[in-house]
């Protein structure tokens, strides 16, 4: 849904045909000239010679040629800024698709902290019908269940929220919150830095961008070479002799001589270009690397941290909610510890919840080739 109806990717594909277009049009032949052309006139009292002449200009070294290469290049600087942005779309969805998950499942912890929240308070009331403990506990359990509405509102609006992101990359803003079935304690690959690093070089469409840009340059600087090798006009007229009656034909041929301008300054700007697009792609590499190493310690922090909630400290705070629970319905622990308990487990939950959301997040956009934001700024300017 997201490739249909994505207005920057269209805009890129736009953007190819342009290029297309461009190559057929740099490579067309001049069209040929044609003109009146009269002499002597009034010479004796007649019209003199009148008639008209064709002419073409015949383009020479191979420019035209030429013109179509640097053309080429710059549709492939076009697919693969279409490349890069169909790419950002892929992105912008998984990760929306996972915010989505991850809010659907904080939400669930919410509403489990809320009924365990409630039990308590009807546990507290018992008690204290039964005056195993003060009245004191009933309004502590009172206070912390209204505390978790709030956090349930607020859990239900960041789900909502992240919905209308993940609408708004599909092109639908119109859609409608609805719940997405997915797993996400999915246990993803483990992630090596020099294999992900090695996949960014190879496949990165930046980098593919940027060659291309080079080999524009350098087809650009033998159009330059080309450039002071000067075209040919080639022109023939036909005129009838008034005076005489006869007709008489002429040929021209032109050619500029290049004494004052050899096209140096176009040659010397054409060969810096070529510097600066090789200095670029360097410059690719280097800030492809130097972003990797940011989300890639993302990838590390959270999966070492989901690992390690998983294994020790979830199943560690959810035992001992279980038994505070148990000895607080008994009447032999007092609620301090059962509140303690459970926001113990609930911040563990909620800790686990974001460490699995940075985790698919750095995880997505290693495997985008850190492309994303889809539907910011436009295509030439972020693809830039």
């Amino acid at each position: 849904m997201a490739i249909q109806r994505n207005p920057a990717l269209a805009a890129a594909a736009a953007r190819v045909d342009a290029a297309r277009g461009q190559w057929t049009q740099v490579g067309l032949l001049p069209n040929p000239f044609i003109g009146y052309s009269g002499e002597e006139i009034g010479d004796g009292g007649t019209a003199g010679q009148q008639g008209g002449f064709v002419g073409q200009e015949f383009v020479t070294a191979g420019k035209l040629r030429l013109n179509r290469a640097v053309a080429a290049q710059q549709i492939e600087l076009a697919e693969q800024q279409w490349a890069a942005w169909r790419q950002r779309v892929l992105t912008d969805v998984r990760t929306g698709f996972y915010d989505v998950l991850i809010a659907q499942r904080r939400l669930e912890v919410t509403s489990e902290l809320l009924r365990t929240s409630e039990a308590a308070l009807q546990s507290a009331g018992t008690l204290v019908d039964a005056e195993e403990t003060s009245r004191v506990d009933v309004l502590q359990a009172q206070v912390e269940n209204e505390s978790i509405k709030i956090r349930l509102q607020t859990a239900q609006n960041t789900h909502v929220a992240a919905w209308r992101r993940l609408s708004a990359v599909l092109g639908s803003p119109e859609m409608l919150p609805q719940r997405l079935a997915g797993d996400v304690d999915a246990t993803r690959r483990d992630i090596e830095w020099q294999d992900a690093l090695t996949r960014l070089m190879r496949e990165s469409p930046e980098i593919a961008m940027a060659h291309a840009e080079l080999e524009r340059a350098q087809w650009a600087l033998n159009r330059a070479r080309a450039e002071k090798i000067p075209n040919v006009d080639l022109a023939a007229s036909v005129r009838r002799n008034n005076a005489s009656g006869d007709t008489v034909t002429g040929v021209e041929v032109g050619i500029p001589f290049p004494i004052f301008n050899r096209n140096q300054g176009g040659i010397a700007k054409a060969a810096a270009e070529v510097r600066a697009a090789e200095l670029q792609i360097e410059r690719v590499e280097l800030d492809l690397q130097r972003r990797l190493a940011v989300v890639y310690k993302q990838y590390a922090d959270s999966r070492f941290a989901v690992d390690k909630y998983s294994r020790d400290i979830r199943p560690t705070a959810q035992e001992t909610l279980n038994l505070v629970s148990e000895s607080y319905r008994a009447g032999e622990t007092g609620y301090l510890t059962l509140l303690t308990a459970q926001r113990t487990y609930f911040q563990t939950n909620l800790a686990y919840i974001e460490a699995l959301r940075n985790m698919w997040q750095a995880t997505l956009r290693i495997d985008g080739l850190l492309l994303d934001d889809s539907l910011s700024g436009n295509v030439t300017q972020q693809d830039q």
